[in-house]
């Protein structure tokens, strides 16, 4: 009557895709881009085909070939007949890429439950970047298109945590959990075998820990059956982290200079923002954002939940970078980055080199050409405020920013904290909440859990389990 079958998060870190049926009702919880499984193929100039739809994804194993789930213009460029959706809808713990990113390709009568913040940031990421066949979340615009088509929206159905909502035969109660970006949730999904939880991606060392812990009291409340459970960092090494520990790192790091100070950080940890924005504030400094980044201000601004500054802020200086003609000129800026360029607050590389003991600037590493603009004195600070490179292509990364800081005598600090519980935590967590059955996903050592779980089932690719 029950059953989970997953496509996805399964010995990888990510992509999760996890089917559940409930008698006649069939949901996915998330439906995310593999990043590991897309670079075993795929590079930065060698991309499956637009052109090709969802053919190249289809046949390189990117996402699952299963019925009843995709768009129709996607079908039919698939040499297909167009299907009625067989799912019922989408629940989405939050908007990173590997748990949202492939909604892209699905069908648009197909429902996507997701937090109200998470549908913020969806929004600002589909304002800051073209659209891509990778990248249509929030709506679509079939293929082969014109520039002119208006897009296709989906069927976005936001929530809170308590509000719980039914899908055919499930209940589901969405409960926030902490995270590095805002909007995260797990679920309690009542089916009619029992409670399934599933923890989405979760953390007990970050800012809001709390969130997290009245996750994992309601689910030891409500016994389930089955838990889903992330496991990214189950057999990491562990090491003392924190955002406090960031703040203060940082903060040293940017007190003790009259020099310019960088830090590169991934925009949608809001956490993160909060803690640079308010070190500027304190060491007496303007924050300095990308315009691209000014959109996560725009949307975010608006939960008054989150208390993130307007692009208005007094505290804030927006970056205009030179394109186009290279002088600045009103028609080189198109399409939504204009509504930012006659901003009281919107400075150039030069406005803001003169002020070098007066900014804190969140350019980081692929917007280090700014620094040919800025000029940096020598002992100028780059603050590198996410994980350490843990890939081929990532180390790639790292040599080239090196490079890049010697050349300009930059002083380079690390200070981060992950969004990942860490091994110890997850341990704990999963044996307290104590289900019959547990399934890891998003993790690369699955077994690692047989320390603690019983009824652990070390899942594998399209398998159905019966719970």
């Amino acid at each position: 009557m029950t059953s989970l079958t997953f496509y996805g998060g399964v010995n990888e870190i990510g992509g999760n895709k996890i089917l559940l049926q409930d008698k006649d009702t069939k949901v996915f919880l998330d439906f995310g881009k593999s990043f590991s499984r897309r670079a075993a193929y795929f590079e930065e100039f060698l991309n499956p085909r637009t052109s090709n739809g969802i053919v190249d994804f289809l046949s390189m194993g990117l996402v699952p070939d299963i019925k009843g789930v995709y768009r129709d213009d996607l079908m039919v460029m698939a040499g297909r007949k167009p299907e009625e959706p067989d799912i019922d809808a989408v629940l989405l713990t939050h908007a990173h890429a590997d748990h949202a990113d492939y909604i892209s390709f699905l069908h648009e009568d197909i429902p996507i439950h997701m937090g109200s913040a998470c549908h913020l940031i969806l929004k600002a990421l589909a304002e800051r970047s073209s659209r891509t066949i990778e990248r249509e979340i929030l709506d679509y615009k079939p293929r082969p298109y014109s520039v002119k088509d208006e897009p296709i929206k989906r069927k976005i159905n936001e929530f809170r945590t308590g509000d719980k909502f039914k899908v055919g035969s499930l209940e589901v109660e969405p409960i926030h959990v902490d995270h590095s970006v805002p909007g995260a949730y797990g679920f309690i999904i009542w089916t009619s075998e029992g409670p399934v939880a599933y923890t989405g991606d979760i953390r007990l060392h970050g800012t809001h820990s709390e969130m997290t812990t009245d996750f994992i009291e309601r689910a030891k409340e409500v016994k389930p059956i089955a838990l889903i459970s992330e496991g990214t960092r189950i057999a990491d090494e562990e090491r003392e982290e924190s955002e406090q520990l960031v703040y203060q790192q940082s903060k040293k790091t940017v007190e003790d200079t009259k020099n310019l100070v960088f830090a590169d950080f991934n925009f949608k940890d809001v956490d993160r923002l909060m803690t640079f924005y308010k070190i500027a504030k304190e060491t007496g400094r303007k924050f300095v954002v990308k315009i691209n980044d000014a959109f996560f201000l725009k949307h975010l601004s608006q939960d008054k939940h989150l208390s993130v500054p307007n692009i208005d802020d007094e505290d804030i200086v927006i970056y205009l970078p030179k394109r186009g003609s290279g002088q600045y000129s009103e028609k080189d800026y198109k399409g939504k980055d204009k509504e930012f360029i006659d901003l009281h607050n919107a400075w150039t590389a030069e406005q803001i080199a003169q002020r070098p003991d007066k900014v804190l600037c969140a350019i980081g590493f692929y917007s280090f050409t700014a620094l040919i603009d800025m000029m940096p004195k020598p002992g100028a600070r780059y603050i590198h405020s996410s994980s350490e490179p843990y890939n081929e292509e990532q180390k790639l990364s790292k040599e080239r920013q090196d490079a890049w800081l010697k050349h300009f005598g930059m002083q380079m600090f690390q200070s981060h904290c992950s969004g990942h519980a860490r091994g110890g935590d997850l341990l704990t967590a999963v044996s307290e909440i104590d289900a019959k059955m547990l399934f890891p996903v998003h993790t690369e050592h699955p077994d690692a859990y047989k320390k603690i779980a019983k009824g652990i089932t070390i899942v594998e690719e399209g398998v159905k389990y019966d719970l």
